[in-house]
C-alpha cells in the first residue's frame, strides 16, 4: 500500500457565533482575504489582571488562526487614556492624570510582550479629540444627538430603532444607564457623547464648551478611522456587550447610515475565582504580571486557551499546574518528533501499525482544524493535539515512523502558530545530543549485561537533569527533555 492514505483533505469552513442574533454563521469578511478586527483595549488606570489577559490572548489566537488559514488580519486595539476612573485615580494619588496613564500603559504593554501578543495599532483617545468632535457634530446634524444646558452632549436612543438587538435587551426599561446627571437627559437611557467640564478635570475645547469625550464615542471614532465605515470583527469581554457595544453600534450605524456596521461581534466569557467574577470590590483580582512571574507566560497562555473563549473560565492553582504538565508533554513530543525526522528514513509503504497510526494522526490533525473552525474552539483543538501526543508516544516513536512524525510535526507547528506556547528547544544540534545518545547507548549495554543498578543510576541522574528515558519493547530507548528554560 502506498501513500494515498495521507492525502490532505480540504479544511472545514470557518463558522463563528455572532453575539448579534446569538447564532452561528459562516465567516465571510467584507473583503476577500482581508479581515479587519477591532478589540476593546484597557482603560489604563490600574494594573492589568488575568481577566484582561484572557480577552487579549483569545483574540490573539483568533487572529493567528485566521492568518493560518490564509487571511491577512489588521488588528486594532485601543487605549482609553482619559476617563472618569483615570481622573479619580489621579485625584486619589495627588498626581497628574497623564502620570497615571503612562504608568499603567507600560504595565499593559509589558503584559502583551510577555504573552506574545501583537497588535497592529494602538490608537489613544486623546490623539483623536478633533475626530471625536466631528463625529458628534455629525450625529447632532442628523438628529441623533442633542446638547444639554450644561454643555454635555447626549445620544437620543429613541432615534435608533435597532437599540437592544445586540444585547438582547429589547425593552426600554432594560436600557437605563448610569450617568452623573440624569435630570438633563431627555430619556434616562440616553448616553453621553461629550461630558461638560468640571473644575479640576482635564478638558478640551469644543463647539459646546470645555469638556472631554464620553466612553462609548471613542471606539466608534477610532475603529472607523483605521478600519473603515464597516469592518469584520468587533471583540471584547462579555461585560462590554451592554452598554458599551450596544451604544457603539447605535451611534455608528446612525452616523454612517450603514448596517451592519460590524459583521461579527465576538465576546469572551468571564474569568472567575471559586465561581465568583473577578472584581476590585470583592478584592479577588489577580494581577497579570504576578501570574506571569509565578507560572510563566507560556503556561498562563495555554491555560487561558484551555477553555472556549465564550465560556466561563475558573481560576485555580490546580488548573495552572495541569496546564504546566500539559505543556511539558506537548513540548516533549514535539522535540522527539523533530529528532525522529532528522534520523529516520521515509517509508516506502505503510502497513499494519504504521498505517493505523498515520490514520490516527491525520484524524487528530483534522480534528484540530474542525475545532478551530467551529467558532475558534481552542479547548477541543487542544484535546486533538493531546490525542496526537498519545499516538506519538505509544506508536510513532517506538516504530520510528517517518510518515507519522511528519504528520505530527505539521500538527504541532500549526498548533503552535495559533497557541504560541512552545518554546525554543533546550537541546541544540551538536555535542549535547551526541552526549545524551552516548549515555543512552552505555545504559543499553549495561542492561544487556544485566548491570541494572548502574543502568538505573544513569536513568535517575539524567532524570534529575531533565532528560527522560522511555524504554520500549525490543530494547529500544527514546529520550526527551522534560525541563525547559
Amino acid at each position: 500500500m502506498g501513500f494515498t492514505v495521507i492525502e490532505w483533505r480540504g479544511l472545514p469552513k470557518i463558522r463563528v457565533r455572532n453575539t448579534l442574533g446569538n447564532r452561528v454563521e459562516e465567516f465571510h469578511p467584507l473583503e476577500p482575504g482581508i479581515v479587519r478586527m477591532y478589540v476593546c483595549g484597557p482603560t489604563v488606570y490600574d494594573h492589568m489582571h488575568i481577566g484582561h489577559a484572557r480577552t487579549y490572548v483569545a483574540f490573539d489566537a483568533i487572529k493567528r488562526y485566521l492568518q493560518l488559514r490564509g487571511y491577512s488580519v489588521f488588528h486594532v486595539q485601543n487605549i482609553t487614556d482619559i476617563d472618569d476612573k483615570i481622573i479619580r485615580k489621579a485625584n486619589e494619588e495627588g498626581r497628574d492624570w497623564r502620570e497615571i496613564v503612562d504608568r499603567y500603559s507600560k504595565d499593559y504593554f509589558e503584559m502583551l510582550r510577555s504573552l506574545g501578543i501583537t497588535v497592529d495599532i494602538h490608537p489613544r483617545v486623546t490623539d483623536h479629540i478633533s475626530e471625536i468632535i466631528e463625529f458628534i457634530e455629525g450625529l447632532i446634524e442628523k438628529g441623533h444627538a442633542y446638547v444639554a444646558p450644561s454643555g454635555s452632549v447626549y445620544f437620543d436612543v429613541t432615534t435608533y430603532p435597532h437599540y437592544g438587538e445586540l444585547s438582547g435587551r429589547v425593552h426600554p426599561e432594560q436600557w437605563r444607564q448610569e450617568e452623573d446627571v440624569l435630570r438633563e437627559k431627555r430619556h434616562p437611557f440616553d448616553f453621553a457623547l461629550w461630558k461638560a467640564w468640571k473644575p479640576g478635570e482635564p478638558y478640551w475645547e469644543s463647539p459646546w464648551g470645555r469638556g472631554r469625550p464620553g466612553w462609548h464615542i471613542e471606539c466608534s471614532v477610532m475603529s472607523s478611522r483605521y478600519l473603515g465605515e464597516q469592518f469584520d470583527i468587533h471583540g471584547g469581554g462579555q461585560d462590554l456587550v451592554f452598554p458599551h457595544h450596544e451604544n457603539e453600534r447605535a451611534q455608528s450605524e446612525s452616523y454612517f447610515g450603514k448596517r451592519p456596521w460590524v459583521r461579527y461581534w465576538l465576546h469572551t466569557g468571564y474569568l472567575t475565582i471559586s465561581g465568583e467574577k473577578m472584581s476590585k470590590s470583592l478584592g479577588n483580582i489577580i494581577p497579570a504580571n504576578e501570574a506571569i512571574r509565578k507560572w510563566g507566560p507560556r503556561v498562563l497562555r495555554l491555560w487561558l486557551l484551555s477553555a472556549h473563549y465564550r465560556t466561563q473560565l475558573d481560576f485555580s492553582e490546580e488548573a495552572l499546574e495541569q496546564a504546566r504538565s500539559t505543556l511539558a508533554r506537548i513540548e516533549a513530543a514535539a522535540e522527539a518528533v523533530e529528532r525522529l525526522l532528522a534520523e529516520a528514513e521515509p517509508e516506502a509503504s505503510l502497513r499494519g501499525e504504521r498505517l493505523e497510526q498515520t490514520r490516527s494522526l491525520l484524524d487528530a490533525y483534522y480534528a484540530f482544524h474542525e475545532a478551530m473552525s467551529s467558532d475558534f474552539n481552542t479547548a477541543r483543538a487542544l484535546a486533538a493535539v493531546m490525542e496526537a501526543v498519545r499516538v506519538v508516544n505509544r506508536q510513532t516513536l517506538p516504530s520510528e515512523s517517518y510518515t507519522g512524525a511528519a504528520i505530527a510535526a505539521r500538527l504541532f507547528a500549526e498548533f503552535n502558530h495559533v497557541f504560541n506556547v512552545l518554546g525554543k528547544r533546550a537541546a541544540t544540534e551538536g555535542p549535547f545530543e551526541q552526549l545524551v545518545e552516548l549515555l543512552v547507548k552505555v545504559r543499553s549495554e549495561l542492561r544487556r549485561r544485566k548491570m541494572f543498578d548502574l543502568a538505573d543510576e544513569i536513568r535517575s541522574e539524567l532524570g534529575q537533569l531533565g532528560i527522560q528515558l522511555m524504554d520500549y519493547p525490543g530494547g529500544k530507548t527514546v529520550w526527551r527533555l522534560t525541563k525547559k528554560d
